[in-house]
């Protein structure tokens, strides 16, 4: 589990990084979800966007992304989803305390 401060130094770092991801009128699926992962792996930090004609709710495809990817959900701020999992091999991100 994420504290307040370590949340905020990592919507930071999001900030400047484009979603790598787009979860469209298909919903999360498996295939999302493995990528999101592979990726998690690489970066650690990533965003995802939700695009218009996905039916569900975006608070609700954060927080289904966070749970089934392992991760943490940093934000969700208008279309955009900021989800952080921490590399066993790649670690770059050093969290504050």
């Amino acid at each position: 589990m994420l504290t307040g401060k370590q949340k905020r130094y990592l919507r930071s770092m999001a900030h400047h990084l484009n979603p790598i991801f787009q979860v469209g009128k298909g919903g999360v699926n498996e295939h999302l979800i493995r990528h999101i992962e592979e990726a998690l792996e690489v970066r650690e930090l990533i965003k995802v966007t939700v695009l218009n004609n996905c039916m569900e709710d975006r608070n609700e495809v954060g927080q289904q992304l966070a749970d089934e990817a392992g991760a943490e959900l940093v934000q969700v701020i208008g279309k955009i989803i900021v989800l952080y999992k921490e590399s066993r091999d790649k670690k770059t991100i050093v969290l504050p305390v």
